[in-house]
């Protein structure tokens, strides 16, 4: 199974990825609105699809930072 460090750096490149992918011409196409969704254009929602993402991994990368491992074993030791 990963470890805490690789889940972590793992979690780090996708919030890279994903900071990267907001500012591109993907997401951020100049002078172009269409098309839409429920009245919506595509770029606002990709932009709240990528809120969500961050959230999620933001969420993932707390459970998984491998310093949660290292305060679980100090207390476990009793050396708080």
């Amino acid at each position: 199974m990963f470890t805490r460090t690789v889940l972590w750096k793992f979690c780090c490149g996708i919030v890279i990825a994903l900071a990267v992918l907001a500012f591109s011409p993907l997401v951020l196409a100049p002078g172009r609105h269409t098309p839409e969704l429920f009245g919506v254009p595509y770029t606002l929602w990709l932009g709240i699809l990528l809120a969500f993402a961050l959230v999620a991994m933001t969420l993932i990368g707390g459970i998984v930072h491998p310093a949660n491992d290292m305060e679980h074993e100090r207390t476990r030791d009793g050396n708080c």
